[in-house]
């Protein structure tokens, strides 16, 4: 394979002495044995995005390594100082279980401790959702967390927190985005202030477990003959949650010691996603052993989690994360109702592309639902920008949930307290979850939702999925599963295009590459590429109305037959 020359280029300018020569000799080994290596490694740089960067560890400028990350945390530096100017600067940076997440984290402490800002370390891995919480309770001005989250082993990412707790988003964003690029390499300061750096862990774990209990525990009876499974799948969870559900009174909490211990690697599981059934495989199977009433599982850096409960055949069966989101946000509600704080001010979060119910759930009990793009640093915003209505929890598809405001971000610790503190209650009135899952599709309409993930890797894979986003915007359809498509909103244009009328109306949401179809069945197919891991996305939502619970498993077959026509027609 000829090696480009614009590759070429960028490669030589990694042979200056701005580099060290563990980095240049790397450079030069792909130059003379592994031309595609070096390719894949400098076709591009990795981008800092609207919240962060993520991508493969390596050698290069498509690469996590010290210089992209230090990069960013220059150019980071420069942009707060330029904000923040006279004030002591302040920062918090947290860390998950990855390979090398701690000596990232600890080069990074040591570039802001050298533009003079104070540095809180977390002394060993934690939860994201501890981050955000420290960064308000430390009076941070920003906060950096070291994840991929739940992406494979060979990559780490660097999440960006602002003030508020919350993630990155306008202006701050295009600000940040903009000193990192008028940074050079040469720029970066390497050289630590030591007695800036201050290292943090049991203080600010006791403020945040409490806060955690406080707000995802709601006096629920039948805890003592509560059976909960936990997996921490090799993550940051271990950390805090066996001690907030046991501050929160759950005694039965069975945790599974083969993925208890932190390991970037991840082991026991293909993907350290709960997404993922098999991620939750050996839990499962030590519920079905123990007569355990739910499986908890979360990801790596803990914003996410599943769930697995008994369905009405005594069967575990895994939750999606629009089932989870429904169920947790309708027990919120109804407890502001009980509590008679609900004077119609308040909201509820969710995105674009999770369930429709979020709507259904807020129209029942007058509240707002606000929908925002893909992220929780767009709930966060959504908080941000409205102090004047109270928020009262929200999710998204993709496995997550927020209970109040007091963590800015998805947070799994709180949110699986939360979920035990539920089927808890149910079980002690005689109910399950699942049972009070099945009366909500009563109650609002059955909607049931399907992911299709494509993997493209590389670069072809990128073209690829560009490609397939081309031809939906340029050749849209016109009829999906025999029903015609009567509004096309696209994301990246700002426009939604009413089919049957012709009228077009402005989107007021930030641009994004996300493109959603409705059709008159009430079907709704969105597509986007992912912003963290080489895949494109297809969301499909089909719903009906359920006349009674005992109608559940034939009209289940239904929609689930639907879905499958229209993955079937897409050809995805």
């Amino acid at each position: 394979m000829q090696i480009e020359d614009h590759i070429l280029k960028k490669a030589n300018e990694w042979l200056s002495p701005a580099f060290d020569d563990t980095t240049k000799e790397k450079i030069k080994e792909m130059m003379e044995a592994s031309p595609k290596e070096l390719t894949e490694s400098f076709y591009k740089d990795l981008e800092f995005g609207t919240g962060g960067m993520r991508g493969i560890m390596g050698t290069g400028s498509n690469r996590i390594n010290k210089y992209t990350l230090g990069k960013n945390t220059q150019g980071l530096s420069d942009y707060i100082k330029k904000t923040y100017p006279g004030e002591d600067l302040k920062v918090a940076i947290a860390y998950d279980c990855r390979h090398n997440s701690d000596t990232l984290a600890r080069l990074v402490a040591e570039v802001f401790s050298a533009n003079d800002i104070k540095v809180y370390l977390f002394s060993a891995l934690r939860p994201t959702p501890e981050l955000s919480f420290a960064v308000k309770h430390l009076g941070c001005h920003c906060g950096i967390v070291l994840t991929a989250s739940h992406n494979p082993p060979e990559y780490n990412g660097y999440k960006v927190y602002w003030a508020d707790g919350g993630q990155i988003v306008p202006p701050q964003d295009a600000g940040i985005i903009a000193e990192i690029n008028a940074t050079s390499f040469e720029d970066i300061r390497f050289s630590p202030k030591d007695e800036l750096i201050t290292f943090i862990d049991k203080e600010v774990d006791e403020v945040f477990i409490s806060a955690s209990v406080d707000n995802g525990s709601f006096n629920a009876r039948g805890k003592d003959d509560f059976k909960i499974v936990f997996t921490s799948l090799h993550g940051t969870s271990i950390t805090t949650l066996p001690e907030v559900l046991k501050r929160a009174g759950y005694k039965n909490v069975y945790v599974v010691e083969e993925q208890a211990t932190p390991d970037g690697n991840f082991p026991t599981v293909k993907s350290p996603n709960p997404e993922e059934p098999e991620a939750l495989t050996i839990a499962l199977q030590k519920a079905e052993e123990i007569g355990a009433d739910m499986v908890i599982g979360t990801d790596p850096d803990s914003d996410r989690l599943g769930i697995a409960v008994r369905d009405d055949k005594g069967k575990l069966i895994l939750l999606n994360g629009n089932q989870t989101m429904v169920l947790m946000t309708k027990f919120l509600l109804d407890q502001w109702k009980k509590d008679g704080r609900i004077n119609g001010k308040e909201f509820i979060g969710s995105t674009i592309v999770s369930t429709p119910m979020m709507h259904k759930l807020a129209e029942a009990y007058g509240v707002e639902c606000k929908a925002g793009l893909t992220g929780f640093k767009w709930i966060a915003k959504m908080i941000k920008d409205h102090p004047e209505q109270p928020f009262i929890g929200g999710g998204e598809e993709s496995f997550g949930f927020m209970v109040g405001d007091f963590v800015r971000d998805k947070d799994a610790i709180t949110s699986s307290l939360l979920a035990c503190e539920i089927a808890a209650e149910a079980k002690a009135e005689g109910s399950t979850l699942y049972k009070k899952l099945l009366q909500m599709y009563v109650d609002f309409g059955f909607y049931k939702e399907h992911l299709v993930s494509l993997v493209k890797k590389g670069m072809e894979g990128a073209e690829e999925i560009k490609q397939i986003m081309t031809d939906l915007r340029n050749k849209p359809l016109k009829e999906i599963n025999g029903s015609k498509v009567t509004l096309i909103e696209d994301y990246q244009s700002s426009v939604a295009h009413h089919m049957t009328t012709g009228e077009e109306k402005t989107i007021d949401l930030p641009k994004s590459n996300v493109l959603i179809y409705y059709t008159e069945d009430g079907s709704k197919i969105a597509a986007r590429p992912s912003g963290t891991e080489p895949k494109i996305k297809f969301y499909v939502s089909v719903n009906t109305k359920l006349d009674s619970t005992d109608e559940f498993e034939k009209t289940e077959q239904e929609l689930r037959n639907r879905i499958d026509n229209i993955i079937s027609e897409l050809g995805i």
